[in-house]
């Protein structure tokens, strides 16, 4: 069972998707008494939520000027996506040997939901889904936790990917070779693909020039 979230996380969650989906744009002010006041909360709970979302680097607080939706640039982006490979790569070494078909089935269905969703919106969120299901034997619950934290990072960025850059098929035949790779138990074909998958995003990205206009 998980446990309930707390009322920090609830509000997190839906500046994430806010600011993923791009209703919040980079730069916009994040004022924890209007925060407060939209979500009917105390301030304590919004400012916990906002110093998570820093941590995962969607939101920039500054001590003067308060919280704001991040500015991420290409360097940014690159910083990223080079610490999700050094951990996923790590996080799908562990897992291969010890994931269970029933697991391989539940990430080959995500990639279905995947190919079947019309809304841009729920793409990141399988995307996290399929990626974490791949990992999840790796029996390090601290290593999934900061690859969640980078999934959340770069969740927008993957939304531009997959759908303003026509990438979304591209990202799924490397999905679905990286899932080949785990059924035969390559572990070190798989993260090879792994890195590759990871690279060619972060390349179009920045090659694309939309890094500025997160």
């Amino acid at each position: 069972m998980q446990r309930p979230q707390t009322v920090a996380e609830q509000v997190a969650n839906v500046l994430r998707e806010s600011i993923a989906d791009g209703s919040l744009a980079a730069g916009t002010p994040l004022r924890q008494d209007d925060l407060a006041e939209r979500f009917g909360f105390s301030r304590m709970p919004v400012r916990d939520a906002l110093r998570q979302l820093e941590a995962e680097g969607i939101v920039s607080i500054h001590p003067t000027k308060g919280a704001h939706v991040a500015r991420m640039d290409a360097t940014e982006i690159r910083e990223i996506f080079a610490v999700r490979a050094l951990l996923e790569s790590e996080a799908l070494r562990l897992s291969v040997p010890n994931l269970a078909k029933d697991t391989l089935d539940e990430a080959g269905h995500v990639l279905k939901q995947i190919d079947a969703e019309p809304n841009v919106g729920r793409w990141g969120t399988l995307n996290r889904a399929f990626h974490l299901a791949l990992y999840s034997a790796c029996g390090n619950a601290r290593l999934l936790g900061l690859i969640e934290a980078h999934h959340n990072a770069a969740d927008r960025y993957v939304r531009v990917l997959l759908s303003n850059l026509n990438y979304r098929s591209r990202s799924q035949s490397e999905h679905w070779d990286i899932l080949t790779t785990c059924r035969h138990r390559d572990a070190e074909a798989a993260v090879r693909l792994l890195k590759r998958h990871l690279g060619e995003g972060v390349k179009t990205l920045v090659e694309a020039g939309l890094a500025g206009k997160s």
